[in-house]
């Protein structure tokens, strides 16, 4: 028989709800909760691990970073597989897929219609991008609950039908949820979030990805990476005083710009690392998101060990200390860029606003502001979110509001605080943390995202009244928060947005700057103070996840086709075999085109189970180079000016094609596949750009589109916005082999230019069948 240790085990590392369990406790009485959490196809296999590194090592003969040793220990075939940094693909086999709800309907629907009747690998749902802030937690997630009962239902239902995990609305926010359960070091993770690397916070290789990426892993299928450059960040130096880990992917983020990272892994290490705590670490791998790094990781060290055993994974901590060697760098290992920050020097930090990498030091930023003529008032500060809500981050935060109290002050800025967790909501309202925090003026919303990807139903300032925001998010783009482009909002730590709401101006410097309170009294806030974890350990409040059965064959999941929340998917058409002739600049993009002006969040999350209905958001925050308007493009069938979407349907209906042309860095941000969908459904056939974005790019692949870039990006002002675009070449497309475009401009004149691409053999069919998903069906046949 199994000894019961290692049952425990097992279900301590992937199990579900094994926050709730804690080895500590008497091991018998708890053996029925351990089994009901159980995951047959849930392991931590340090040995296969080990192996796959051996391998990999003879064959390269040099040391091995630490994300090479994750990455490389998951190839499907180490032994054949070639490795090229920045150059070759990788086939790996990832150990879990997460997906939170807004994504998951998508890639559920995707699932659904491969046809395969169970995940291959422990997956979860996660319900936290619904929900709405708007009044306060508990009256929020209730009428959440009530208005998208629909979408709950179908995920939940599909979970348990195709084995998925499904944490229910109120859980909390993905990366947290995965951070407290499933994230181990040297375990490799895909989710459908830009922001899934936070787990490398934890050791682990965490990766965020599109839904048809994540099908592919839960269909057993090896998943393609392009083999990661690596960027050494060496820490040396303590963190004190004001500074925090926030304002170490602050200052990365102003040195590599939201470009930087691309094609990369950004690695940590040196002597400061151990000054960071865990979940300060998982705020510095969330954030490498906006430098479009693949991920970020740390190296295993004593402050993963203890957070391990405060959420019950003992044994996973153990097993880790025996195999360190492991999840640490080797030594005398290469980078391809080194960055060293001194922790010691390092300065709290602000960025913002629009973008994620404008820096300024927080000393700074009041006499910016005032050059610049942003906004000075703060009107509201928001902490919280999957960068910063852990028990330290509102600890700390805590500490300055208790402060501020003790005076007789209060924030004169809008205050709202986002617990990441129903672990951690609960937890800092046993020990008094929100108390303080609500006593200071703020309002703890739902444990979800909120306003932090535009769930915010905000009424103290009218669309286009220009204010100053401060939040301990991650993403500042244009209109993100609360769909006004005129709010400059700015990014930084929990502790500076709250000093600053307590203040209530840019040009307040906690370091520096007198408060007065009510008596006329002049004090300055100390530095703040805060547990790294609980004394009492985590309470984990309600109990919010639902398993799937064993066996959900029989079980069925329907989907109303009157419905305007679901909709099944129908196949995109195959590539004719033929060059792409006379295509129609649907619109030449000016500037910053993140993923969410491609398709915004915001309202708009209801419809992402809908391709049609979310469809009509496509583009419409792009701004267009012909008028400098956003979602305002000339239909140039019929001479009219109308809403992208609207002209994109008027040119599909008409059987005409279009491409997109767009600038640096196109699909930014977010890693919503929807971006891609919806210019294939709309009849779409390539995006030329001067770069892209990595999961973006991706994306396009996976659902038949052409995302191709300018050789010489100085073509791109060749393009007018009347233009028709041939691509020439397609016969013979094959990787490595630039393609043609032939620009015909409406003076009858046309000149060629050269496109490059990324397709390897294996995309080249996805384009060839019309999306991955259909060269899926075709190879199961």
């Amino acid at each position: 028989s199994v000894p019961y240790f290692i049952i425990v085990l097992c279900t301590l590392v992937l199990g579900q709800g094994a926050r709730r369990f804690h080895v500590a406790a008497a091991l018998n009485a708890k053996a029925k909760v351990a089994m009901s959490r159980f995951e047959p196809n849930s392991s931590i296999n340090y040995d296969k691990l080990r192996s796959n590194i051996d391998i990999v090592r003879k064959r390269l003969n040099r040391p091995l970073t630490l994300s090479e040793k994750i990455v490389y220990g998951h190839l499907d075939d180490p032994a054949g597989q070639e490795i090229v940094r920045g150059r070759t693909y990788l086939r790996l086999r990832p150990d879990r897929v997460a997906m939170q709800d807004a994504t998951a309907q998508m890639a559920m629907l995707q699932f659904i219609s491969s046809g395969l009747p169970k995940v291959a690998v422990p997956s979860t749902i996660h319900c936290d991008h619904l929900i709405e802030a708007q009044t306060g937690g508990a009256q929020d997630l209730q009428r959440a609950k009530e208005i998208n009962q629909e979408v709950y239902n179908f995920l939940a239902s599909a979970g348990a039908k195709y084995g998925v995990g499904f944490w229910k609305p109120g859980s909390g926010i993905i990366h947290q949820i995965i951070l407290e359960n499933y994230a181990y070091p040297g375990v490799m993770l895909i989710g459908t979030d830009s922001h899934t690397p936070n787990g490398g916070g934890l050791g682990c290789i965490c990766i965020g990805v599109g839904g048809a990426d994540a099908v592919d892993v839960m269909a057993g299928i090896p998943w393609e990476l392009k083999c990661p450059n690596v960027i050494g960040v060496k820490l040396t130096g303590t963190l004190s005083g004001w500074t925090s880990p926030k304002d170490v992917i602050l200052k990365v983020a102003g040195i590599l710009t939201v470009k930087g990272g691309t094609g990369a892994i950004v690695e940590y290490h040196g002597p400061g690392v151990d000054s960071i705590s865990c979940t300060g670490m998982a705020t510095i791998c969330n954030m490498g998101a906006e430098i479009g790094a693949t991920t970020s990781v740390f190296p295993y060290n004593h402050r993963m060990r203890t957070y391990l055993e405060k959420t019950g994974r003992e044994e996973i901590a153990a097993q880790a200390n025996e195999n360190q060697d492991l999840l640490v760098p080797d030594s005398g290992c290469h980078y391809d860029q080194i960055i060293e920050i001194n922790l010691s020097e390092l300065k709290p930090h602000i960025n913002g606003p629009f973008t994620p990498d404008l820096a300024h030091p927080v000393s700074d930023i009041g006499s910016v502001a005032e050059k610049n003529g942003w906004p000075l008032d703060v009107k509201v500060g928001l902490i919280g979110s999957c960068t910063n809500s852990s028990y330290e981050d509102m600890g700390r935060a805590a500490s300055l509001a208790k402060q501020a109290l003790d005076k007789g002050l209060k924030c004169k800025a809008q205050f709202t605080v986002t617990p990441g967790s129903e672990q951690i909501r609960a937890t800092i309202e046993r020990d008094g943390y929100a108390k303080m925090l609500r006593d200071v003026g703020g309002v703890v919303l739902a444990n979800a995202c909120g306003p932090c990807i535009g769930q915010w139903d905000r009424r103290d300032v009218k669309k286009g009244e220009k204010n100053t925001i401060v939040t301990s998010f991650n993403r500042n783009f244009t209109a993100r928060n609360d769909a006004n482009p005129a709010t400059h909002a700015f990014v930084t730590s929990p502790e500076i947005v709250t000093a600053l709401a307590i203040a209530g101006t840019l040009k307040f410097n906690p370091e520096t700057d007198f408060l007065t309170a009510p008596n006329g009294e002049k004090f300055k806030l100390l530095p703040p103070t805060g547990d790294e974890l609980p004394a009492r350990d985590f309470d984990p409040g309600q109990d919010t996840y639902q398993q799937p059965p064993a066996d959900g064959s029989g079980l069925r999941v329907d989907v109303n086709p009157q419905s305007n929340r679901l909709q099944l998917l129908e196949p995109f058409d195959r590539w004719n075999g033929k060059d792409l002739e006379d295509l129609q600049v649907l619109i030449k993009v000016k500037g910053k085109c993140t993923t969410d002006h491609i398709s915004a969040a915001g309202p708009w999350l209801k419809f992402r189970g809908h391709l049609d209905n979310i469809s009509n958001n496509l583009l419409i925050g792009a701004v267009n180079t012909e008028n400098d308007a956003v979602n305002k493009i000339r239909n140039y069938l019929t001479g009219e000016f109308g809403g992208v979407p609207d002209v994109a349907r008027y040119y599909k209906k008409h059987n005409v094609s279009w491409v997109v042309v767009g600038d640096e860095n196109y699909g930014e941000g977010s890693s919503r596949e929807h971006a891609a969908l919806e210019p294939r459904h709309l009849g779409g056939r390539a995006i030329i750009v001067k770069s892209f974005a990595r999961i973006h790019e991706t994306n396009l692949k996976k659902q038949g589109l052409l995302p191709l870039t300018f050789s010489n990006p100085a073509d791109y002002d060749k393009i007018c916005p009347d233009d028709k675009i041939s691509i020439v070449g397609l016969k013979s497309f094959a990787p490595g082999k630039p393609l043609k475009a032939v620009i015909k401009h409406s003076d009858g004149s046309s000149e060629t230019i050269e496109l490059n691409h990324t397709f390897n053999e294996t995309q080249s069919e996805w384009f060839q069948a019309g999306s991955a998903l259909n060269r899926m069906k075709e190879l199961q046949k």
